[in-house]
């Protein structure tokens, strides 16, 4: 299986990188072949809605790091979505990203692909990662993927706690999981 990361966190040795880490260890472990994407990482523009992408064959109108992702989003056949949260939601790198679909919609929504959650948050109510794993399911569910599962690491608030929690196994063995 081709599996796409897309890490939309800019800490590089955060607590969503560790549980990115794990994951691409535990599916790399069972032969998966792993492209990650470092979101932050790339010259990326925010979608104005201006459907330059709907009007000409061109695609959109800016020109920069999705010209990089296009093709591997089209290549995968399994996504995983990588953000720490963001005042209850993805972080805004990982959101312009998303937004930025829309120049592909029909070819996005064609592919029968798979998907993956890893969220992280430093809060530790129950409810703090609802809208946020709200959000990927409905992403998954308009562009017709399957949803495979997630870890949502709650009250991790630094590396040392995540490192101190089960959250890693969870991520290995859900990266094994894949089929």
């Amino acid at each position: 299986m081709n599996i796409l990361v897309i890490n939309g966190s800019p800490h590089t040795r955060g607590t969503t990188a560790l549980l990115r880490d794990k994951f691409t260890e535990g599916a790399a472990s069972v032969g998966h072949n792993i492209t990650t994407f470092h979101v932050c990482k790339e010259e990326l523009h925010p979608c104005t809605g201006c459907n330059h992408c709907r009007t000409t064959e061109n695609g959109c109108i800016y020109k920069d790091g999705m010209e990089t992702l296009n093709p591997l989003l089209k290549n995968a056949d399994c996504v995983v979505f990588v953000t720490p949260l963001y005042y209850f939601g993805m972080s805004s790198q990982m959101k312009m990203v998303i937004d930025r679909f829309y120049a592909n919609n029909t070819a996005l929504r064609s592919l029968k692909k798979k998907a993956v959650l890893l969220a992280a948050c430093g809060d530790t109510d129950s409810w703090t990662l609802d809208a946020l794993y709200q959000h990927y399911l409905n992403i998954c569910q308009y562009l017709h993927w399957e949803d495979l599962g997630s870890i949502q690491a709650i009250g991790m608030y630094t590396r040392e706690d995540i490192e101190n929690s089960d959250y890693p196994k969870a991520a290995k063995i859900l990266g094994q999981s894949l089929v």
